[in-house]
């Protein structure tokens, strides 16, 4: 497959690495060029995946990260520059959900989506930011930021508010990180991905519920997994150089 933007000389950190779009992005980028760092907290799978993509003709690195703790954070940002040298394009895609109506789900499970969600994601991006700067992003303009976001930021459904919340969260929190690092080199933007078949949803979409609302879409389809490709490589691209502060939904018309 011949991909539409480069990302030669680039080092990525990808949270959220060891399954589903963190996984697909880090394959992703390795093909396009980059070395990829691979933070999750489960490390046999991103070790696993390391290895796989080591075996190409770019680099990667497994590291234990848990984007909840911002000592972790830092630590896994050290191990990435240790062996690269400065990450230039960060990729806070780690999430999770507590499936549930607001009035049945575990306080512990709001704590976990909250923390996960948006903390992690403002601990990820602005640790990545610090690091950027101090390493002339001002003048060189390479700093590139792409939040994981959800089309579910501007829906209204039933059974996982908090999760919606959340992703409202990060869409605000990509403007204003855009606009508080704009004079410094770092853009910061926001994918919106509709409902995809990955490992956080579960077996839900096999359910009559899940099936359901497939055939409730548009186009009575799920959206493949790599329908975010283009955008993700644009973002984090020397090509999207006068590009911050947008939130891009891709979502196949889900929802229209």
């Amino acid at each position: 497959m011949t991909l539409p933007f480069s990302l030669a000389g680039r080092t990525a950190l990808i949270t959220g690495a060891s399954s589903g779009l963190g996984a697909h992005f880090a394959r992703l980028f390795a093909e396009a060029g980059a070395n990829v760092v691979l933070g999750a907290r489960r490390t046999d799978r991103i070790a696993a995946l390391a290895d796989e993509i080591e075996a190409g003709e770019t680099g990667a690195l497994a590291v234990a990260m848990d984007v909840t703790d911002e000592a972790s954070v830092k630590a896994a940002y050290d191990a990435g520059e240790a062996r690269f040298g400065t990450i230039d394009t960060i990729i806070a895609n780690a999430g999770t959900s507590a499936a549930g109506r607001a009035t049945e789900v575990s306080v512990e499970g709001l704590r976990q989506v909250l923390d996960t969600n948006f903390l992690g994601v403002l601990l990820t991006a602005r640790e990545g930011a610090r690091r950027l700067i101090a390493a002339g992003s001002k003048d060189n303009g390479r700093g590139r930021v792409v939040l994981l976001g959800s089309i579910t930021s501007h829906l209204t459904g039933e059974g996982d508010s908090a999760y919606a919340a959340t992703k409202a969260g990060v869409a605000h929190l990509g403007r204003n990180l855009a606009r508080e690092w704009v004079r410094q080199g770092v853009n910061v933007n926001t994918i919106q991905p509709g409902y995809i078949a990955t490992e956080i949803a579960g077996d839900y979409f096999d359910s009559t519920h899940g099936q359901a609302k497939i055939a409730a879409f548009h186009r009575k389809r799920m959206q493949p997994i790599d329908s975010l490709d283009a955008m993700m490589l644009y973002f984090s691209s020397d090509a999207s150089a006068c590009t911050t502060g947008a939130a891009i939904d891709i979502d196949d018309g889900q929802s229209l």
